[in-house]
């Protein structure tokens, strides 16, 4: 892979073989990053204890859905027998009384929704940012910021009708107020700190290293800016979700700028930045894993193709 992403890059491998890429990267990312999440939610359990119909939001830095407590803490991947006095020790005590494969009890429905939205997201992306770089001329380092964000909104608009059955509580435009502006800022980093990784260490082709700290810094910065939309959407979607579980009448729908007002009101503008360390641990890894896996399966595609192909230059000559 060049510095620069050029064409023949992408060229180089079908849309099939990004698909593939980018699935097992949405699968190694959610393996990897899941356990934080169901450690950090059992902590959560354990301070404050879920009652029935209390919502919380499971994310594993891939995407994020609410769960509803239908009766108390019955559900064993929130469930939360003992006492830890921290992240080690719960990992150590939920591995010894439970079996490691309780680590990953909220897999599958990331891996339901997850993995498709991956997929489709990140084709889109690769695609979108060579056709537009080949049409913007001079002006081609903004593809990344306009692939990433139309790419976001493809990915969001297929996703987000199976999302609605699943839980009648995500909702289409609140995702789009804080991914969109996320995928932007990150693709559009990311390919500038790669270029500039690759300037610095003197090298043509982005090592593994170079795409995982591009991931990493470029996915901080995104989650950093977007962290008041990320705030927003979840109290709205909490909210939503409670109202859903008691079988409340549903209030008016508010908007995202009333929301602000009300938490500035409540908590100060700080409040918009609540949850920022979690977030920052959370995102930053699991763009970096994911990605870092990405570029290396389309490396891996790329490498085949070309030696596959110079057998059939040979037998032709």
């Amino acid at each position: 892979m060049s510095a620069q992403m050029p064409v023949s890059e992408v060229n180089g491998i079908t849309p099939f073989q990004q698909m593939l890429s980018s699935c097992s990267g949405a699968i190694i990312t959610s393996l990897l990053v899941t356990p934080l999440d169901v450690v950090k939610i059992r902590l959560q359990a354990q301070k404050s204890p879920f009652p029935k119909g209390k919502c919380f939001v499971y994310c594993n830095g891939l995407m994020d859905h609410i769960c509803v407590c239908e009766n108390g803490n019955s559900k064993a991947w929130y469930k939360a027998p003992g006492h830890f006095t921290g992240t080690l020790d719960a990992f150590i005590k939920i591995i010894r009384r439970e079996g490691i494969r309780s680590l990953w009890s909220g897999l599958p429905p990331t891996l339901v929704m997850a993995v498709p939205a991956t997929v489709i997201y990140f084709t889109c992306y690769d695609q979108l940012c060579v056709a537009l770089k080949s049409r913007m001329g001079r002006h081609s380092e903004v593809a990344p910021l306009l692939a990433g964000a139309l790419a976001r909104v493809g990915a969001a608009t297929v996703i987000s009708p199976l999302e609605l059955i699943r839980t009648k509580m995500q909702g289409w435009g609140p995702t789009l107020l804080r991914d969109v502006p996320f995928s932007a800022m990150y693709w559009y980093n990311y390919e500038l700190g790669k270029r500039w990784l690759c300037e610095h260490y003197n090298t043509r082709e982005p090592t593994f290293t170079v795409t995982f700290i591009a991931g990493a810094v470029s996915g901080s910065i995104a989650a950093v800016a977007t962290l008041p939309f990320d705030v927003v959407k979840t109290r709205r979607q909490v909210e939503l979700g409670e109202q859903e579980a008691l079988n409340l009448r549903a209030q008016a729908y508010p908007s995202t700028l009333s929301v602000m007002r009300k938490i500035v009101a409540e908590n100060g503008a700080t409040g918009l930045f609540a949850g920022f360390l979690p977030r920052l641990v959370k995102v930053a890894p699991a763009c970096a894993i994911m990605i870092s896996t990405y570029e290396f399966g389309k490396a891996f595609f790329n490498k085949r193709n070309k030696e596959r192909a110079v057998p059939t230059l040979q037998s032709s000559s």
